[in-house]
């Protein structure tokens, strides 16, 4: 959308003009909503008399959740449940999920009764479960029916169904034991019976599930969409590849907010004490785990005193080793993502894997500060001590960054949690003991330079 579009629709609606609804279902949904975050809030009120129901519910769904509880409230409460009677379950569900409990439930007991009760049963499950992100609009079909009749069942459900690419087959007790692909279904000749093509080894996942496991199955099967059963394999509704973007989206977000020591990666619109809440406790136990740091060097004040140049290569030193362990420890947790368990042998071999690429990097990094110290200060064996320290700290912190989250995993807690920082801080310690040590063992040839 450029801002010729949106100045256009602007004078529409400075105008009063009845174009502007055709003018802005011409554009794409996204796009719809890009300019409902441009425009002001007393034009959004103007612009929403001019548009119906079902359209601005459309429109609505494109926002993020918390935009979308800041319009339902320009809205007022009467046009509010008009449009979440229009809005997918889990759309209105979610929307629904960003209001203080009060408001829901008051815009809940005004909506109708059928679309209210789905709504509610969505908001009964867990936070981040499959549950809580299933839609109840799917296409499924007793076991008995011809091709012929479920195609005739289809023109009439795709209106209101999710997706359509996948009809499921149930019995009686609206238990799942089947699924077939709308491909089949239309190349069936009219009186193929429905059990006779569908696929009884349906990959399913159960409602209490979290959402990033959910988001490993269609990823693993490249699914459109997965069905969502309970523990007697009862069908409840279905997740959407369109859902496990938003989930990949908020996975990662969080995910990178844990390896940035920030408990909750805020929004921009968040303000200065809600930011500082959120990063403080982290900020502060690091604060503490520093003084690790300050000791180590108080420890080796002496060796410091006599060879007062090693203080310029501390932050080289220390820096390079937290480099390497948070690349690690990114390429790591990308590889549990990917996975659900590791092996024995896996482990092994992303540690094996990780250690000699350390070597690789520390011999390469060593050698090169090495050569810098020696024609910088003139002393050989400053050179020495700078580069053995190098390498070894750049060893130690790849594989720090390789173990940390696969123990963390081990122990079935989010390997995200090994924050970056806490990573940093560990190889900070380690490599400072290191470079003292090294240094203060070479502490004579030091003085005399030979």
């Amino acid at each position: 959308m450029d801002n010729k579009t949106l100045e256009k629709i602007r004078k529409l609606l400075k105008d009063n003009n009845r174009e502007l609804p055709s003018e802005l279902l011409e554009l794409q949904p996204f796009d719809q909503a890009k300019i409902l975050l441009e425009l002001s809030e007393q034009e959004r009120k103007k612009l929403y008399e001019h548009l119906d129901n079902s359209t601005l519910a459309s429109i609505i769904e494109e926002l993020e959740y918390d935009m979308q509880a800041v319009f339902i409230k320009e809205l007022g409460v009467k046009r509010a449940v008009a449009i979440l009677n229009e809005m997918s379950s889990d759309e209105a569900a979610d929307l629904l999920g960003e209001l203080e409990e009060e408001e829901a439930e008051k815009l809940l007991s005004l909506m109708k009764q059928e679309e209210a009760e789905e709504v509610r049963g969505l908001l009964s499950y867990p936070e981040e479960s499959a549950g809580s992100i299933m839609t109840t609009e799917y296409v499924a079909v007793k076991k008995g029916r011809t091709a012929e009749q479920t195609i005739e069942l289809l023109r009439h459900s795709a209106p209101d169904a999710e997706t359509i690419y996948y009809i499921y087959v149930v019995d009686d007790n609206d238990v799942l034991v089947g699924v077939l692909s709308l491909r089949d279904l239309i190349v069936a000749k009219p009186q193929t019976k429905i059990e006779d093509i569908m696929y009884e080894k349906v990959v399913s996942v159960r409602a209490d599930m979290d959402q990033e496991d959910v988001a490993t199955v269609i990823e693993k099967y490249d699914f459109l969409a997965v069905p969502v059963v309970d523990e007697k394999k009862h069908l409840l509704g279905i997740i959407t590849v369109d859902d496990i973007f938003d989930v990949m989206i908020e996975e990662t977000t969080e995910d990178i907010g844990q390896l940035s020591a920030i408990s909750k990666l805020e929004m921009l619109d968040k303000g200065p004490v809600k930011s500082a809440a959120n990063r403080l406790p982290w900020l502060i136990v690091l604060l503490f785990v520093g003084f690790l740091s300050a000791n180590v060097i108080n420890m080796y004040e002496e060796t410091l005193a006599k060879v007062v140049i090693l203080a310029s290569f501390i932050p080289v030193i220390t820096g390079m080793a937290g480099n390497s362990g948070t690349q690690s420890l990114t390429t790591v947790v990308r590889r549990l993502a990917l996975f659900d368990e590791f092996s024995s042998k896996d482990i092994f071999d992303i540690i094996k894997r990780e250690t000699f690429t350390g070597l690789i990097i520390g011999a390469a990094c060593g050698l090169l500060i090495a050569i810098i110290a020696f024609f910088w200060q003139g002393n050989p064996i400053l050179g020495l001590v700078v580069g053995i320290s190098m390498w070894i700290t750049q060893l130690l912190g790849t594989i720090t960054g390789a173990i940390v989250p696969i123990a963390i995993n081990r122990l079935h807690i989010d390997p995200a949690i090994a924050s970056g920082p806490f990573i940093t801080t560990m190889n900070d310690i380690l490599g400072l003991a290191l470079y003292f040590s090294i240094s203060t063992f070479f502490m004579t040839r030091l003085i005399t330079g030979a």
